[in-house]
């Protein structure tokens, strides 16, 4: 431990050195060192890490090599070239499967559909697509979107505004979506959003299960497997998690098996994911082994993950850019006025019935400015992708089996190159053609969503939540962001703010 520690040390003296040296160059690109590579250079430039990396793909042309220390595994191509985005994710899909390298990275999924591939990817897939397909399932979903927001996300917003409280709407947002999650995943409510704003233990570890995991990404396989070995630093920080999350889950799974059996005769079950794998018909979908709680563990977490992270992290970005840019919200307000003064005049009451989401396309300004803030704060800010087979890519770099390609999407939205010289802005209005109606863009132009065989299942049903929230947020409430706060990303897998959004809020007087 004692010589881990001092390694540790002597490298981050090391890259500190190397940082002064290379601010005192003004260089875009990392510096190739002897033996290091140009680890030490991004090292340094973390805290930063994706407009760093943003900085040197415009100098690039879309591509860059990076070299990691001979001795690390962490050569890699980084991409936002659009031609090579729809080869690697559409066009020549079957040469890129998630592999060993993305599981090893994700191991805590296991074996669920992020890190399936071949025929168990396909039994997971359509499995996935019936179950959130089903009349039954969709309908349980909004009831519960609907519940969570009329029941515990506008009191708490009520109460902060009657306190004059300051609060974190980030948190706020990452609770919302993590009730509503575990219900539709497992039937379970933690109760993690309310007045008193409890500790959520499940919460807490993924959180730090994907900082570890992103620090997978940028150290040398050696350096964090011998952390994982020994027990200390982020390893020790994803061992802990991973054992938060199996207990966790093994008692859901305990506790709906016990439901389960005792439904068997009742009329309307309940349509949470976790009840619906358990009743799973063996003979459609021969991999899938809903007797097996590790099975049903993998998929658990898989559906919290996708559910929680994504949904909370565009809500936080939009809330943020909407206070930065009042003339969009003015307009965001006039379209909700417009066309859905019927829903937003009274409360939504618990049944779904009163709530028809397809209203929700008439807001095709606010389609646009969600759409906006997806393509410069994408929730999932890269992708990791290696071929199976040698091949030369569109842009004419030449890839080996098994070499490791990131795809950077927080990059691509950033892209002069991709979406024009205004390409930082947030322009809501580049997304709608002059007759008033969306302009659709292609996915490997607009990746937030992913693209090809793999494109996201719940897109319809993440949007139509972020819609629902953004309506009633924005039609109740003024929302003034704290002053001398640092808004930056968090380097971590999904697209946090690394310190918060500390907010005030205030009732609007409806007219």
């Amino acid at each position: 431990m004692a010589m881990l520690s001092l390694l540790e040390i002597s490298i981050a003296f090391f890259c500190f050195l190397i940082f002064l040296i290379s601010k005192k160059r003004h260089r875009s690109f990392p510096t190739n060192w002897p033996f290091l590579g140009m680890l030490p250079g991004l090292l340094v430039e973390i805290p930063r890490v994706y407009d760093f990396v943003t900085e040197f793909l415009e100098d690039a042309n879309l591509n860059f090599l990076f070299k990691g220390p001979f001795w690390g595994g962490l050569d890699m191509l980084v991409t936002v070239d659009p031609a090579n985005i729809h080869h690697i994710m559409s066009s020549n899909f079957a040469n890129y499967p998630k592999g060993t390298e993305f599981k090893k990275l994700f191991d805590i999924l296991g074996d669920g559909i992020f890190n399936a591939d071949s025929e168990l990817w396909n039994d997971l897939r359509k499995s996935a697509q019936s179950m959130m397909m089903n009349p039954k399932f969709q309908k349980f979903s909004l009831a519960t979107s609907l519940s969570k927001l009329e029941k515990g996300l506008l009191p708490l917003l009520d109460h902060v505004a009657k306190e004059k409280l300051v609060v974190d709407l980030e948190d706020v947002f990452q609770r919302f979506t993590f009730d509503t999650t575990c219900v539709l995943a497992t039937g379970y409510d933690p109760g993690c959003l309310s007045v008193e704003m409890p500790e959520i233990e499940f919460a807490r570890a993924l959180d730090d299960a994907e900082e570890a995991i992103f620090f997978r990404h940028v150290m040398p396989e050696l350096v964090w497997k011998m952390q994982r070995l020994v027990g200390f630093g982020d390893e020790l920080k994803l061992k802990r998690a991973r054992a938060t999350v199996d207990r966790v889950c093994s008692t859901y799974i305990a506790s709906r098996r016990d439901m389960v059996s005792r439904e068997i005769d009742s009329s309307s079950p309940t349509q949470d994911l976790l009840t619906s794998y358990m009743n799973l018909d063996t003979t459609k979908y021969k991999l899938l082994n809903p007797s097996d709680d590790r099975f049903l563990r993998d998929t658990i977490l898989t559906f919290m993950l996708a559910g929680r992270d994504p949904i909370s992290s565009a809500l936080t970005w939009f809330f943020w850019l909407l206070y930065k840019n009042q003339d969009v919200i003015a307009k965001i307000r006039q379209e909700i006025n417009t066309n859905l003064f019927q829903i937003t005049k009274t409360d939504v009451s618990d049944d779904s019935e009163s709530f028809n989401p397809q209203e929700l396309k008439k807001l095709v300004y606010l389609h646009g400015a969600i759409y906006e803030v997806l393509r410069l704060y994408p929730p999932l800010p890269f992708n990791h992708k290696s071929p199976t087979k040698s091949e030369v890519l569109p842009s004419g770099h030449k890839v080996d089996a098994n070499s490791k390609i990131v795809l950077c999407l927080y990059s691509l939205g950033r892209m002069k190159s991709v979406w024009g010289e205004d390409a930082f802005e947030f322009k809501p209005e580049r997304w709608i053609s002059e007759t008033g109606k969306l302009i659709h863009e292609p996915s490997y132009k607009f990746l937030s969503f992913n693209a090809g065989p793999r494109t996201c299942l719940g897109k319809e049903l993440a949007m139509m939540q972020i819609k629902t929230v953004a309506v009633k947020i924005i039609q109740n409430y003024e929302i003034k962001v704290v002053e001398g706060q640092k808004i930056e990303p968090a380097p971590s897998v999904i697209l946090h703010m690394k310190h918060g959004l500390k907010v005030t809020v205030s009732k609007r007087c409806l007219v």
